[in-house]
């Protein structure tokens, strides 16, 4: 190897004509390989080309599984409608009349608790309306009960008041006359 750089294996220094493609070059029309290239091109698409046989095998496939389909999808559709007939000439008519006897039984039942309940709300109006005569009698009672007890203060605190002056009177007279004897005994 030489030292001028990093040499290709295989290659030699000078430039190479790049091989020619050989899918490109084709044999002239009337060369003797022409019908030795069809039969390998036939005998290609008869053993390893399976294209055709696939998408035979595909629409057989989807026809099968349509029918089936369609099949299933009928025989629910018929088992749908046999329980819709059932119900509508068996199940219906027993569920109507059931109703029919229970709905008197329990609209009587309705009738008699809601004139229960009438009763029980008449009886609690009553008893709040007496509850609250009640509270306003004593209200007044009370209030009777207080204007006499602030008329009984009035008349305590006048008497109070009548003899706290009669004592300040008394105090007045008594100091009166102390000083008159003080001065008395001042004069000396």
């Amino acid at each position: 190897m030489s030292g001028a750089g990093p040499a290709s294996p295989g290659r030699g220094s000078a430039a190479a004509p790049p091989p020619a493609d050989r899918r490109r070059d084709s044999p002239a029309a009337g060369s003797p390989i022409q019908p030795i290239i069809k039969d390998v091109g036939e005998v290609y698409s008869r053993l390893l080309d399976h294209r055709p046989v696939i998408q035979g095998e595909i629409r057989y496939f989807v026809k099968e599984f349509e029918e089936k389909r369609g099949l299933r999808e009928l025989r629910v559709l018929e088992n749908l409608k046999n329980t819709i007939f059932d119900a509508n000439e068996r199940v219906l008519p027993k569920c109507e009349q059931a109703m029919q006897d229970n709905l008197s039984e329990t609209f009587k039942r309705l009738q008699a608790a809601n004139a229960m309940i009438h009763r029980l709300q008449e009886r609690e109006c009553e008893a709040r309306k007496l509850q609250a005569d009640k509270m306003m009698a004593r209200e007044e009672k009370c209030i009777a009960h207080w204007e006499e007890f602030m008329r009984e203060q009035q008349n305590k605190r006048a008497e109070v008041d009548e003899e706290h002056r009669k004592a300040m009177e008394r105090l007045k007279e008594q100091y009166a006359e102390m000083e008159k004897e003080l001065a008395k005994y001042a004069s000396f």
